[in-house]
């Protein structure tokens, strides 16, 4: 902490093009190691390899869109004569880097995730502290290796996989950081955000998303979108789609499609090229999802395929009859689960949508251009994905929740808006 809190004017002094061009190595580092990477996020993380080798090119893209970031640090000019008293006056802004920043992430994707705070760290001229999940340390730490060959000033940067809560406390109080970016569960997220302090807080949180089929949508598509939506890493991403809503009109048509592509996947070895769904992170996690749904199968709900699980290992599963109270349909299921209810009108589908403590992202399958606006007017979450899943997520886009599902948004250039502030010059001009 002490490290890089004294590398904070190392860092804000170095100049644009070499902050770039640190995060260019950084890039041809992840290149060179793109196997090795892909390896440790199969084997620690339980992702397909190819899910693995996904997430090292969004990485990769990611450090790529912070190296174009770098040199983008622009201010503006700001006339300020506005009425007399202010003639004369004219001011200039720019940005500047917060300072230290703290930054934890998660298990479901520990390489890009970090890489979505690190790249606009270094574009901003931050030092930061980076504490990834203990149970999905080792892609991090490689990473870390990257990084120390990237020529950033001594002691602008810390991966630390601590496991001890008090050291972790330590990232959220401690009054030298100037923010703290946390990626993970909405409980742990608010309750940190309550010790921060003053300190900047960006929070990207939970979800469960809701993703409407209207009576106008192409049908197959859309059954393949969803479907990897729901199951795509084990349905272990806060944008999985968790509720699909159906129009009434196309249900008995596109449930079927639905089953028959989730009963097709392959559930095994996530080293074998074949297999579509490894294990969750953890049989503890595996036993949870399989438990809600047990919960809910006895409050009348059906499950359509799936259902059974061996070890870490969860089928697909899709199910309807879900209660509104019950866990799978309110709660963030984080497992491979989606849940499915049909609609008669899309205000309903609205309403439905949006009657939920979270607003991440959602996804609207239409052919109708009005619709489309009107569902980025009325659904209440960060992102509205249209003719595609809530689980799109291109990393130079804003990303981000409302209400539990978080504060502030990433995607690297708007990561850099968080991690730095306005700093304005004010000046008199001489009369005459």
């Amino acid at each position: 902490m002490a490290a890089g809190f004294d590398a904070r004017r190392a860092m804000r002094r170095t100049p644009a093009h070499a902050r770039r061009d640190a995060l260019a190595r950084i890039v041809e580092g992840l290149n060179r190691q793109r196997d090795e990477a892909a390896a440790l996020l199969c084997a620690e993380v339980g992702k397909t390899i190819r899910e693995a080798r996904a997430e090292v090119e969004r990485a990769i893209d990611t450090f790529r869109l912070a190296s174009e970031e770098a040199t983008r640090l622009d201010g503006r000019h700001q006339r300020l004569d506005i009425s007399a008293r202010a003639e004369g006056l004219e001011a200039v802004w720019k940005r500047v880097p917060v300072g230290l920043c703290s930054f934890i992430t998660p298990f479901n994707f520990p390489l890009n995730l970090a890489a979505h705070k690190i790249g606009p760290a270094i574009a901003a001229g931050c030092p930061f502290v980076l504490k990834p999940d203990p149970r999905t340390p080792l892609a991090t730490l490689l990473l870390g290796e990257i990084l120390a060959g990237a020529g950033l000033p001594p002691g602008s940067f810390s991966i630390l996989p601590i496991v001890d809560e008090a050291a972790r406390d330590l990232l959220v109080r401690d009054e030298r950081i100037a923010m703290l970016s946390f990626t993970g569960s909405p409980k742990v997220g608010w309750a940190l955000r309550a010790r921060a302090g003053t300190k900047r807080v960006c929070l990207e949180l939970g979800g469960n998303a809701a993703c409407i089929v209207d009576e106008t949508a192409d049908l197959e598509h859309a059954a393949a979108r969803i479907t990897f939506g729901a199951f795509a890493v084990a349905g272990q991403s806060c944008i999985s789609v968790q509720r699909v809503l159906v129009h009434r009109s196309v249900h008995e048509r596109l449930v079927p499609m639905l089953i028959d592509r989730a009963t097709r996947l392959v559930l095994g070895d996530p080293r074998d090229e074949k297999t579509d769904l490894g294990p969750m992170i953890g049989e503890a996690e595996a036993a949870r999802v399989h438990e809600w749904i047990e919960e809910a199968r006895a409050r009348g709900a059906r499950v359509l395929c799936g259902g059974k699980r061996r070890g870490a290992l969860h089928e697909p599963t899709l199910m309807e009859n879900v209660p509104a109270d019950a866990p799978l349909w309110c709660a963030e299921v984080f497992g491979p689960v989606a849940v499915i209810q049909p609609f008669d009108t899309i205000e309903e589908a609205f309403r439905i949508a949006n009657d939920s403590r979270f607003g991440l992202q959602a996804g609207l399958f239409t052919g109708m251009l009005d619709r489309a606006l009107t569902a980025w007017d009325e659904l209440e979450v960060g992102g509205v994905i249209i003719n595609d899943v809530p689980t799109m997520r291109v990393d130079s886009m804003p990303y981000g929740g409302v209400k539990e599902s978080g504060l502030g948004r990433e995607g690297v250039a708007f990561a850099v808006e968080e991690m730095t502030e306005i700093r304005s010059m004010v000046v008199r001009r001489r009369p005459g």
